[in-house]
């Protein structure tokens, strides 16, 4: 589990591994199959302009409750360089 996913990408992580565990997955597996499906998920569905905002205030940018979707993509992507 990464730390830059969204609060909602840890749970889904959380419940696909633990759902491939109680199928007999090795941990191990389960903890990859978990990671690429939820990896999968987020590059298909795009971050939206809440989790854009959530990590920009996890990252303490200012100015980011007037920023566009488009802007705080990019405040995330330097601050995260």
């Amino acid at each position: 589990m990464t730390e830059d996913w969204s609060p909602k990408r840890q749970r889904q992580y959380k419940d696909i591994k633990a759902s491939e565990e109680s199928r007999g997955v090795s941990e191990r597996t389960a903890e990859h199959i978990a990671a690429a499906t939820v990896n999968k998920q987020r590059a298909e569905s795009g971050e939206t302009k809440e989790d854009l905002y959530r990590e920009a205030q996890r990252l303490d940018i200012h100015g980011r409750s007037t920023m566009s979707y488009e802007e705080l993509a990019k405040a995330v992507k330097g601050a995260k360089e």
